[in-house]
């Protein structure tokens, strides 16, 4: 019997002639023919960076060019970069005051009176432009501010004048008159 060197390992094992003659006899092992037919590459899992072995056909099916190793790698980076105008279904943002204002960490407490019962509490665009979702045009507001904001005139000035002096709306500074956002 011959002794073959194998295609994958470079082991040297025994073949019988007639494997030879037939074409076969390439592989020490069913492993080694098995590696031997994979056509693919391997490639870096977007969400987790480890390496997953992906075919030809999978590189056809992907839309976007991502790869992931499991279903729950890539639900997980969906949800985090997939969000409001990234996502396709995005349809302007509207509802999404209160969302936006969590996400970028801004402790929900009312700007003026300092509430901090969340049932209360209402999303307030500094500009009145309801479309305008940025995270500087968003402030938390109690009903009642929220209420005399809308109303008093002076009232409205004063949080604009508090808003720009301080320019922090994610730390809710003090307002320069804060007890007038007491009143009814």
């Amino acid at each position: 019997m011959p002794v073959v060197v194998c295609q994958i390992c470079q082991e040297e094992f025994y073949v019988k002639n007639w494997y030879l003659k037939a074409g076969w006899g390439r592989y020490c092992s069913v492993n080694c023919r098995n590696k031997s037919q994979l056509r693919g590459i391997m490639v870096r899992c977007k969400a987790c960076k480890k390496e997953v072995y992906k075919s030809p056909s999978k590189f056809s099916h992907s839309k976007s060019g991502n790869f992931f190793c499991n279903k729950s790698c890539q639900a997980r980076w969906n949800n985090t970069f997939r969000l409001e105008e990234k996502h396709p279904n995005w349809n302007g943002g509207n509802h999404m005051y209160r969302k936006i204002l969590r996400r970028n960490g801004i402790i929900p407490s009312c700007y003026c009176c300092k509430l901090k019962d969340e049932r209360v509490l209402v999303a307030h665009h500094i500009d009145h432009n309801r479309k305008n979702n940025n995270r500087s045009n968003l402030i938390w507001l109690c009903r009642n501010c929220h209420h005399l904001v809308h109303s008093i005139k002076n009232f409205e000035d004063e949080l604009k004048k508090s808003l720009y002096l301080h320019q922090d709306w994610g730390k809710h500074s003090e307002l320069l008159h804060g007890d007038r956002c007491l009143v009814v």
